[in-house]
C-alpha cells in the first residue's frame, strides 16, 4: 500500500534524506522517499498514517496525512 503525506520545511536534498530515514523508522513502513519540491514524502507498506506524520514533526518538519 502506498500511502502520501504532506511535508513542509525541506529546502535541500540533507531535509530529504532527513524526512526519509525517519519514515523509515515507523513500523509497516518498507520504504519512504520525500520530495522537497513537491512539499510531500511517499511510504510504502502499512504505517499507521499518524505515526508517520508524529515522526516527521519528531524530525522536525511540518506534516499532515
Amino acid at each position: 500500500m502506498s500511502q502520501t503525506i504532506a511535508v513542509e520545511g525541506m529546502s535541500c536534498g540533507h531535509c530529504e534524506q532527513s524526512v526519509t530515514e525517519a519514515l523509515e523508522g515507523v513500523d509497516g513502513v518498507e520504504r519512504a522517499t520525500a520530495d522537497r519540491e513537491r512539499e510531500s514524502a511517499t511510504v510504502e507498506g502499512d504505517a499507521d498514517p499518524d505515526a508517520l506524520v508524529a515522526a516527521v514533526r519528531e524530525a522536525g518538519y511540518d506534516a499532515s496525512a
